[in-house]
């Protein structure tokens, strides 16, 4: 952390300006607080980046895990979807053909359009 001035800078103890090498030992302390103190910003930025990183990595995580889940939920109802209707055609042939012929012949009638 940076330090609090130890002195006077620009007087001395006998009233006479600060000599050359208390400024150059002043500034020395000054450059090493201010270095260290670009150690933390950077330590700090450093720790936000990967914060941020494995919380948006958990996130995508999350997301694939709820998108599979999903499509393996669409999978199993049009399975039941299409047992259900294989179901009805054998139940009941005839029904299922005529349905079959009105809705070819609506769907003819609309691409005529």
């Amino acid at each position: 952390m940076a330090t609090a001035p130890t002195g006077k800078v620009t007087r001395g103890g006998n009233g006479t300006k600060a000599k050359p090498e208390d400024l150059e030992a002043e500034i020395a302390r000054l450059r090493e607080d201010v270095a260290r103190l670009s150690a933390q910003l950077s330590a700090t930025g450093q720790h936000s980046y990967s914060a941020a990183k494995r919380a948006a990595t958990e996130g995508a995580e999350q997301l694939r895990v709820k998108g599979e889940a999903a499509m393996e939920n669409i999978r199993a109802n049009a399975s039941d979807m299409e047992r259900q209707v294989s179901d009805a055609v054998r139940e009941k042939p005839i029904s299922s053909l005529a349905i079959a012929v009105g809705v070819g012949y609506f769907l003819a009638l609309l691409s005529r359009r």
